[in-house]
């Protein structure tokens, strides 16, 4: 018996040890956790509180009664957005299309910019370069909608007098179903390119450079050393960047599409966000945009998880 018992106690002074130790550095780093605490403070009022509206989801809201007051629906509002609502199909389907776009184009392009930059012998060059693709990201859809509207515009737009030099007829890329999806994915990855790039680069500057001169020495083409030596070494910040995209593939991008969509496009450019929008902000529907905006973050963690899992099956670091 009294064996058993001191296994237990010397895991108790361990453990006291380890928290007594732990402790100490904390308070030697307790100015670095003070920074710390804006950023905690935003996240507790923007995301943790607004968690407290979710039950809204469950219940028919009435702005008299308030949020507690308010009488249980149970499931009513998901019934009526699965089974009864004329626009919810269409808005999803429109949400997963737009996002898969943006993931199968967007998410390769800053790996691939990334990897140009990085093959840039001319510092000079490269800083520009960097500094240009970068710049689109720092201002807002509002500003950035109004240039392409003016870029883009039929009339009076540079891309379609190219196109009538060319003897072409104009494209309403903005008010024609056909362009306003390839037109909103182009622009999309036009403004975020250079800003995804900063986390590529910084795990290329981790490459060992032996790596390559071993490859030198084998005889090996730049592409094969980008193949074969370049890339595997990023793969694991690529794997976890590809899950977090795929976490918010019903994120198509509110701020893009409600600055340059128009009713003419509704039809294949209304995602989720815009309904809850329209639905919930100038409708007051806040019950069912509430149980839309659940589904939306449940598939969105579904996804997180499921891909984690199967990259790590596959071998690879996950994010959890």
């Amino acid at each position: 018996m009294q064996n058993a018992v001191q296994p237990k106690t010397k895991r108790a002074k361990r453990l006291k040890l380890n928290l007594r130790a732990t402790w100490n550095e904390y308070k030697k780093s307790k100015y670095l956790f003070l920074m710390l605490v804006p950023t905690l403070v935003w996240y507790v009022i923007f995301h943790y509180g607004p968690l407290y509206g979710v039950q809204l989801a469950f219940k028919e809201f009435s702005p008299m009664k308030g949020i507690w007051g308010s009488p249980w629906v149970g499931l009513e509002h998901f019934k009526f957005l699965f089974f009864q609502s004329p626009d919810f199909l269409r808005i999803f389907r429109n949400t997963v299309l737009i996002s898969l776009y943006n993931i199968v184009f967007g998410f390769p392009a800053p790996i691939i910019l990334a990897l140009l930059l990085n093959e840039l012998r001319f510092k000079f060059f490269k800083r520009i370069a960097q500094s240009i693709s970068y710049i689109p990201h720092f201002f807002s859809w509002v500003v950035l909608a109004g240039i392409i509207t003016v870029m883009l515009s039929p009339s009076e737009g540079p891309v379609n007098y190219i196109l009538k030099m060319l003897g072409m007829e104009p494209i309403y890329f903005l008010a024609d179903t056909q362009y306003f999806r390839s037109t909103l994915v182009a622009t999309g990855i036009w403004k975020e390119i250079g800003w995804g790039t900063i986390i590529y680069l910084a795990a290329l500057s981790g490459v060992d450079p032996t790596l390559y001169e071993a490859a030198k020495i084998d005889g090996a083409s730049r592409p094969k050393q980008t193949w074969y030596i370049t890339l595997p070494s990023i793969l694991p910040v690529i794997t976890i960047m590809f899950i977090l995209s795929l976490g918010g593939i019903l994120n198509a991008g509110f701020d893009q599409i409600f600055n340059l969509y128009n009713p003419a496009v509704y039809e294949v450019a209304d995602i989720i966000d815009t309904y809850v929008y329209r639905a919930g902000i100038l409708g007051a529907q806040f019950g069912l945009t509430t149980a839309v905006g659940l589904f939306k973050n449940i598939i969105g963690i579904t996804l997180v998880l499921t891909t984690n899992y199967i990259v790590k099956k596959l071998g690879q670091e996950g994010v959890l």
